[in-house]
């Protein structure tokens, strides 16, 4: 009997045996499984980060774009609001909006010194009477290259009128306020402009008066009298808005010899230089060459008579 339990001890120990190696391979298994199913969550984890990654690279790189076209949008509007206003004629409004009758009152009082120097004298800020002073000056100019006897060719001189007198009126404008800027004199640009724009009013009475009545002397009465009022008002104004004696008396002093200087150049010597350039760009003023019968003289037909005669004597 002890023999046999001893044997089904060593079978139950066998079963036992078997069965937690059986056991021991289940677990290990397992474990297999579980470290490979761990491996693909963690592949698919790096996946699904992956993938959050380039959608975050992604969703940058659109708001970069939209950032950079919201940046275009937004100096195109600039660049073409700042164009718009340059080109904007509502700009220029101001400086032409201004009655008649204001400008007839203007044009009284540019023949008018003033008195009063010792404080400011207003300008007035606009360009409309000024610019059709400067057009009324080119018309006159225009009217005494007709009266004269100046030969127009291939078409009319109005080119050089308007750049002569355009041409004076910004160019001095400019140089003036340049030197009214060195002296410290109180005015604009703009306020120039309209000074010496109304200065022109008594150049374009004397030039129209004198061009139809052609005395010198009563030219240079003109020069003195109306061109010497105009250019004593715009002194005047300079005067009370400058300080310093130096300083009057180069920019008046300037200023009063540039405009007598132009009404001369106007009356005696602007139709001279006109006359030369174009003899210059079109050559010297010849007539075209035509072909006219014309009566021989008496004294060709004497010779021709005394000719004919010896050859007959000679025969």
């Amino acid at each position: 009997q002890g023999g046999g339990s001893a044997v089904i001890d060593m079978e139950n120990m066998d079963d036992t045996s078997g069965s937690s190696f059986e056991d021991m391979g289940e677990m290990h298994q397992r474990m297999k499984e579980e470290e490979e199913e761990e491996a693909e969550g963690e592949a698919g984890a790096g996946e699904e980060e992956d993938g959050e990654f380039l959608g975050m690279k992604g969703l940058r790189g659109q708001l970069g774009r939209q950032v950079a076209d919201q940046m275009w949008q937004a100096g195109k509007r600039q660049a073409s609001r700042a164009f718009s206003l340059y080109a904007n004629i509502d700009i220029l409004r101001p400086y032409f909006d201004v009655e008649p009758a204001q400008v007839r009152a203007r044009l009284l009082e540019s023949m008018i010194p003033v008195k009063m120097i010792n404080f400011p004298q207003k300008i007035a800020g606009e360009l409309y009477g000024p610019l059709m002073l400067v057009f009324t000056l080119v018309a006159i100019l225009l009217h005494g290259m007709k009266t004269s006897d100046t030969i127009i060719r291939e078409g009319t001189l109005m080119g050089t009128a308007i750049g002569t007198c355009f041409g004076y009126w910004l160019g001095v404008s400019s140089f003036m306020y340049f030197l009214a800027y060195l002296c410290n004199a109180q005015i604009t640009m703009v306020q120039m402009l309209s000074l010496l724009g109304y200065g022109l009013f008594g150049h374009c009475i004397t030039l129209f008066i004198t061009y139809n009545i052609h005395f010198h002397s009563l030219f240079y009465i003109f020069w003195l009298v109306v061109g010497g009022l105009s250019t004593l008002r715009m002194v005047a104004v300079l005067v009370s808005r400058t300080v310093g004696h130096t300083q009057r008396l180069i920019l008046c002093g300037t200023l009063a010899a540039l405009h007598m200087l132009f009404l001369l150049y106007l009356h005696f010597a602007y139709h001279k230089v006109v006359e030369g350039i174009l003899d210059t760009l079109e050559g010297p003023n010849m007539p075209p060459f035509q072909r006219v019968a014309r009566d021989i003289p008496v004294v060709s037909n004497a010779v021709l008579n005394t000719t004919a005669k010896a050859i007959a004597l000679t025969l």
